[in-house]
């Protein structure tokens, strides 16, 4: 059991531990509400705008398409625009292969909608106010920027692969379609 000394204040101290519980439950609730996805999860279902002001429901998508899912940090940003871009080069290979490519980030539908036709971007991108759907997806930011991770998805809604690397935006696409090339049809 813990005493303190003779002369010093109980206040101080109970504030403390009462404040600590509290920052430690809070915590606690945080981690909860931000679980992570793996391999095998159901992807989280969400609608969002595009970078044409149109509605986006993943659910739409699901059953019908090989969904390439990557959330980056900003729009024309120089590895954005090279992940991007990767993507964009390699857009028939995804097609050819069943697939739909889809950007996400908080950018707006207008920042998206100039990025797209500046870099003549064949996919759709999503605005995600707030990145809502990032939190949903467990994307973890990295140098306090939002993060960027790559998420396949099958027909049947389920998470097939993840790829991350924060650094080398390019890997996202080549890394998501070396998977769907293995994928079974």
């Amino acid at each position: 059991m813990f005493t303190i000394p003779a002369g010093i204040s109980k206040l101080p101290i109970v504030k403390l531990m009462i404040a600590t519980s509290v920052f430690a439950g809070m915590f606690m609730a945080c981690r909860g509400q931000h679980k992570s996805i793996t391999v095998g999860d159901k992807v989280p279902l969400f609608t969002l705008k595009d970078q044409n002001d149109s509605v986006f429901n993943i659910s739409d998508y699901i059953g019908k398409k090989i969904l390439v899912i990557y959330f980056y940090p900003k729009d024309e940003s120089s590895v954005c625009t090279k992940e991007a871009c990767s993507f964009r080069d390699a857009y028939s290979d995804f097609t050819n292969a069943g697939a739909m490519v889809v950007g996400i980030n908080g950018g707006t539908v207008e920042s998206h909608k100039h990025f797209q036709l500046k870099d003549q971007l064949p996919f759709t991108l999503l605005s995600d106010p707030g990145n809502k759907v990032l939190k949903l997806f467990a994307v973890k930011s990295k140098f306090m920027i939002s993060g960027r991770e790559t998420f396949v998805i099958d027909k049947s809604g389920k998470i097939r692969f993840t790829y991350d690397s924060f650094t080398n935006g390019p890997a996202h696409e080549a890394e998501a379609l070396k998977f769907i090339r293995t994928m079974p049809s």
